[in-house]
């Protein structure tokens, strides 16, 4: 392949044009192709149906208490002790919740900003500015909860460890309305990259302006490898406790991939101290989660090892798909210096960085040949992508069929764009 660095304005013009006339066949096949988001595929959500009928009355006779009724706001004790291994804490150290993650997340916020967190019971409201700091590329939707709530974000830049611990620590020690960082320690989204033990260590023992400063530890993916080859990833929540700050950590997790979406577990996990502390609050906010769901889950899986063995199955649906796009990625760009993306272990993301300022116009052009992408920008705060270089790649809902012609289609827009780019310099 032609390497674009090469100061060849006629070959690059050849591969520039070849690539408009595949775009406009692309663009005649009237495509309706949609990589917005990281969904489960339905081939996924079939691997659940059982769930469904896992539950019958004999079942619900056999528990010690009627979990029909109200009661248990923190969850019952047979679903503590299927998901606590899962984020690797004892049963007094976590809350089952409803079907979301996410809404815990922000109730934990909004609890933070009018209550203050447990332990020091001040309210974040009451300092005046409230920040965060926001390893980016991130989460959009951890963005869009501190953009909602009025919370200025400060990004912190990624590398192949996790956050820019320098920048971390300089920042958190110096200023007081810093309250919290977001964190996806694992497998992020959209880089698919694990913190190192080195970053853990030091998110745990920083020293912090702000006493009620917390880490909001992400953890969606723990489970979802794609293969045997995994990344590991440090307990934060033991290394909390062994640098002396033990109530420094919320960690989140859910089984909206791992069974259904829509109708799955979320789960907060921290010290007893704050989760006692929580669930005094939640008291006044609820008589009671879904516990027949939550059952429904415990006699499905009936352990954790059997959870283990259930993604297996999600990991042979989603491993090819992975494997498609990154080979289409280096087949078509990989010797171009156009174009460079993340080879995740696990997760649900590809990222892939164009040149500096082709993101946006590469997104806009597939979606007017019928591919819609997650929006550029939308893995930084506010939208903004400084470098405009960042499209995260979602390849668990298409079809194989599905996800080639949109991987092809993608490769043909950043080439368009890109090379442009380099003509005009």
């Amino acid at each position: 392949m032609i390497k674009l660095t090469a100061k060849d304005k006629e070959k690059l013009e050849i591969i520039y044009k070849k690539a408009l006339d595949q775009y406009d066949d692309y663009k005649a096949l009237n495509l309706k192709l949609n990589m917005a988001r990281g969904k489960p595929s339905p081939e996924q959500l079939d691997i659940s149906t059982d769930l469904i009928t896992a539950l019958n009355k004999a079942d619900i006779d056999s528990c010690s208490s009627d979990y029909r009724n109200y009661g248990m706001i923190d969850g019952i004790p047979e679903a503590k002790e299927l998901f606590a291994p899962m984020l690797e804490v004892s049963t007094k150290e976590i809350i089952i919740g409803g079907n979301s993650s996410l809404n815990m997340m922000y109730d934990i916020i909004i609890k933070a900003l009018i209550k203050g967190v447990p332990g020091v019971n001040i309210p974040w409201i009451s300092s005046g500015k409230v920040k965060f700091l926001c390893p980016s590329p991130g989460y959009d939707r951890h963005f869009a909860i501190c953009e909602n709530l009025g919370i200025e974000m400060i990004p912190i830049e990624m590398t192949q460890f996790g956050p820019d611990m320098d920048t971390v620590e300089r920042l958190t020690a110096n200023d007081e309305s810093i309250k919290g960082i977001w964190c996806v320690p694992k497998y992020s989204n959209p880089e698919g990259i694990t913190y190192s033990d080195e970053v853990v260590d030091r998110l745990a023992s920083m020293k912090t302006k702000a006493e009620d400063f917390r880490i909001f530890w992400d953890n969606a993916y723990a489970v979802h490898h794609l293969s045997d080859k995994k990344d590991d990833l440090k307990n934060v929540l033991k290394a909390c406790k062994e640098a002396g700050n033990p109530d420094r950590v919320f960690i989140f997790a859910s089984t909206s991939k791992i069974t259904f979406p829509g109708a799955g577990i979320a789960m907060l996990a921290s010290s007893e101290d704050n989760i006692n502390g929580i669930k005094k609050l939640m008291s006044v906010q609820t008589i009671g989660p879904d516990k027949l769901n939550e059952l429904r889950h415990v006699k499905y899986f009936n352990s954790y090892e059997n959870i283990l063995l259930h993604m297996k199955k999600h990991a042979s649906i989603l491993k090819p798909k992975f494997d498609l796009v990154i080979n289409i990625l280096q087949e078509q760009l990989g010797d171009m210096e156009i174009a460079w993306w993340s080879k995740p272990n696990g997760g649900y993301f590809i990222s892939l960085n164009t040149l500096d300022g082709c993101a946006k116009e590469v997104v806009k052009k597939a979606e007017e040949a019928g591919l819609t992408l997650t929006n550029a920008g939308a893995t930084f705060p506010y939208g903004k992508d400084p470098k405009d270089k960042n499209i995260r790649i979602a390849p668990s809902y298409p079809s194989l069929n599905e996800l080639k012609k949109a991987i092809e289609l993608l490769c043909i827009c950043v080439k368009i764009v890109c090379l442009k780019k380099k003509l005009e310099e």
